[in-house]
Formats: C-alpha cells, structure tokens, sequence
C-alpha cells in the first residue's frame, strides 16, 4: 500500500479526542464500519490514573518462520521511523510467542512512541513496567519468537477480528480497551466526542447533585439528557 505521510496527522484532533474516554470514542464511531474495538486487547504497560494514549498507527506485520537467532529486521526497523506521539500496531497472532518485551519497549519509548499494542502477547512485563511505557496485548507469556516467527512487513494493512488498521489511522487506548479510528474521520469523531462527552459532563453534575436518573433520562427518550 502507499506509505502514509505522518505530516498529515491531524494532531489537534487527537489532542481533543486526548480528553475522553475510550467508551465516549466508540459510541461515536460504533456503526461506521470496519472500525472499532480490538477485543481482548487490553493494558499490560502503565497507565497514570485516568491516563490516556492516543495517536497514529504504525503497523508490523509477523509471519510464522523458523529462522533462528537473526536479528528482527523489520521490527527494529518499525521502531527506528516511528513517528513521536505515535503508536506502533503490532500483529503477531500467528504463532505462539511474545511480539515485544522490555527491549522493543525500550527503543519505542525512546524514539517517542506514545504506546505499542499487540495482538497476540508480550513479555518481560516487570521491566516495561519500571518504564513507565503504555502497553497492551492479549495476554502474557515469556515464549520468545526466535524460531517461531518473525517481523516481514512494515506499514502494512492489519485486520485483526474483523477491525482494519491501516498506517496512520489513529488508535485511542486506556484502561478499559482500545479503539481503531480512522485517518479521515478523526476530525469528525473529534467532534462527535466533544459533544457526547460535554453530554456526560453535564449529567455527572446533575448526578452528584442528587437528581433522579429518570430525570436526567426520561423513559422512551433517545439521545442525550433532558
């Protein structure tokens, strides 16, 4: 596919989407297509207390391979050009073995990514920890990948569980899952975001305050609070 040009990241959108909630963000994107929530992905990394990451995808791509000992090409590679503020997408679903660890996290957080989520597990957790790095996968295992598979492509299409991940599209990530936004629509899930989550703001004060849900909600009233 074409390489996608960093310089077009709409940054002040992903600073405004940086406000909300991952559940703000997929209800304004749910039913907008093959985009969405990466079940089962969830955080292994650390999060700050109401901490979010948000930012644009590069993708790596793992195939199985026995090759052993040689050094992952690709992967390094990955981490090398990645854009700071962005986050690296990492599919190594195809076989048994960890797609990142302490190492990987190293070099990513140095180079300025903001995160790195993996579709498969990670290792090496009490190291990335002591990192203060975003991570998140599906599991946890110390199985290395020497022999079992390795990195081939860069900035690659992903399709994980029926969701598209394509280089630069934008993944927003927290304590509760990740969503995939993509690139041409960030500014308008941006905006959708900031209305819902202006919403929320609202009725949380009216909840404090003390005022009945059904209120804030009538019964048989769609959309946002009364």
């Amino acid at each position: 596919m074409a390489a996608y040009d960093y310089n077009n990241t709409d940054w002040a959108a992903i600073k405004r989407l940086s406000q909300w909630y991952s559940g703000d963000i997929h209800d304004v994107l749910d039913g907008r297509g093959p985009y969405g929530y990466l079940k089962g992905i969830s955080q292994f990394g650390v999060l700050a207390p109401g901490q979010v990451v948000c930012g644009p995808v590069s993708t790596v791509l793992y195939e199985k391979s026995s090759r052993v000992g040689q050094p992952q090409d690709v992967y390094h590679g990955a981490i090398d050009a990645v854009v700071k503020g962005g986050i690296l997408m990492v599919d190594s679903s195809c076989a048994e073995g960890s797609g990142t660890g302490e190492l990987m996290s190293s070099g990513a957080k140095t180079k300025g990514a903001a995160a790195t989520v993996v579709n498969g597990t990670v290792r090496d957790l009490a190291e990335v920890r002591k990192l203060d790095y975003p991570l998140f996968a599906k599991g946890m295992s110390p199985v290395g990948v020497s022999g079992r598979m390795e990195a081939t492509y860069f900035q690659t299409e992903l399709n994980i569980d029926g969701v598209r991940i394509r280089p630069g599209d934008v993944i927003f990530a927290d304590v509760t899952g990740v969503v995939v936004i993509p690139s041409e629509l960030v500014g308008v899930i941006a905006d959708a975001a900031d209305e819902l989550g202006k919403n929320e703001v609202v009725c949380r004060q009216r909840i404090l305050a003390g005022e009945d849900l059904q209120k804030i909600w009538p019964v048989g009233k769609t959309g946002g609070p009364v």
